[in-house]
């Protein structure tokens, strides 16, 4: 008789909780989903992933399913720290990820990385390549590493990211960091998922900075000049200095200004001093109850987007209003209706039927 690993065994056990937890399985409109919620509390990577990809399914018949599982571990998340992550293409996101990862994990910490990859807008597919550049910290046992498509959504992180940050939290994680695409002013809906929000630049980040600053740096809790290695050394103590002047300069009413730091995650330099700033000024905020009214902030905001997402999936879920939206982006397009007019005609024939 072949046997198995026990890491098949539970794999295979937890596809079946989720396969459980389908519409076909409902009994007055409640799914069954207690199993695969208690695995997931258990700690079970494996369930956990497969619950992340049943609340991110556009399936109808999964949305039930994944509202009954998050209503059922609810209670067990909101003890981890949150942390978003943003900066441009190329600076260096993932490499701080996985160094600083690495030495959480080994101190002990239980890690989640939700690593958001760009959808293309031509096909929507994503490269998912977040997972192989973090090789070493996707093989930590104390680490959980899932990458997501951003699914063209409008601020760099996915559709479901808040939802899946809720399971990792259940599952006992203490650390939940959030890797967003990195294009730019776009990148702010992170800030209103998160307890800290870093912001990451390039040592010859000049043109940079001035690009974004009244965008993202003005939400920044903190600022990583990354990259501060070698022959960029220079360049990036200019660029934090640079950083420092515009960081007073946005956050003048304040007593003290967010911290910028400079690190590498090459020579390892800072990578502790970056944990302390974030460790210490989440502590100072959950002391000052300044961090639960920024949670409850967040919840609210959750609830409105989820809101106009849901009356706009139910507007347009039958197959004549479809017709008709398309009709309406027509009109629009070719510069035969204006576009606010298009959308209160459309509203007003949805709601006559």
């Amino acid at each position: 008789m072949r046997v198995f690993p026990k890491s098949c065994c539970r794999a295979a056990a937890s596809a079946q909780l989720v396969a459980s937890c389908t519409a076909a399985q409902y009994v007055g409109g409640v799914a069954p989903c207690n199993d695969l919620a208690d695995s997931i509390r258990q700690g079970d990577r494996s369930a956990l992933a497969r619950a992340i990809t049943l609340v991110e399914s556009r399936r109808a018949a999964d949305a039930q399913a994944a509202e009954a599982l998050l209503s059922s571990l609810l209670p067990d998340s909101g003890k981890a720290i949150r942390i978003g992550i943003t900066g441009a293409p190329g600076v260096g996101k993932s490499t701080l990820i996985e160094t600083l990862g690495m030495q959480l994990c080994n101190a002990g910490s239980k890690l989640a990385v939700l690593a958001v990859d760009p959808s293309s807008t031509v096909s929507g597919g994503s490269i998912l390549g977040d997972k192989t550049r973090m090789d070493e910290l996707s093989r930590h046992a104390n680490a959980f590493i899932r990458p997501s498509p951003g699914g063209g959504t409008l601020g760099g992180v996915a559709g479901r990211t808040q939802e899946a940050m809720i399971l990792c939290e259940a599952a006992g994680n203490d650390i939940v960091l959030i890797e967003t695409i990195g294009t730019g002013q776009s990148e702010v809906a992170v800030h209103g998922m998160v307890d800290f929000f870093l912001v990451m630049l390039s040592p010859a980040a000049g043109d940079e900075l001035q690009g974004i600053k009244r965008g993202v740096m003005e939400l920044a809790d903190g600022v990583l000049v990354h990259k501060a290695d070698g022959d960029l050394l220079p360049a990036a103590n200019r660029t934090a200095q640079q950083c420092m002047l515009a960081m007073r300069v946005l956050h003048s009413g304040e007593q003290e200004p967010p911290k910028v730091l400079i690190g590498s995650s090459v020579t390892k330099e800072g990578i502790t001093e970056l944990w302390q700033c974030i460790e210490q000024q989440v502590a100072h905020w959950q002391q000052s109850g300044q961090l639960q009214k920024r949670r409850s902030q967040q919840a609210v905001e959750w609830l409105n987007r989820t809101v106009r997402e849901t009356l706009l999936q139910e507007l347009l879920a039958s197959p004549n209003a479809q017709t008709e939206f398309a009709a309406a982006q027509q009109r629009v397009a070719a510069g035969q209706q204006v576009a606010t007019a298009a959308a209160r005609d459309l509203i007003r024939r949805c709601q006559q039927r």
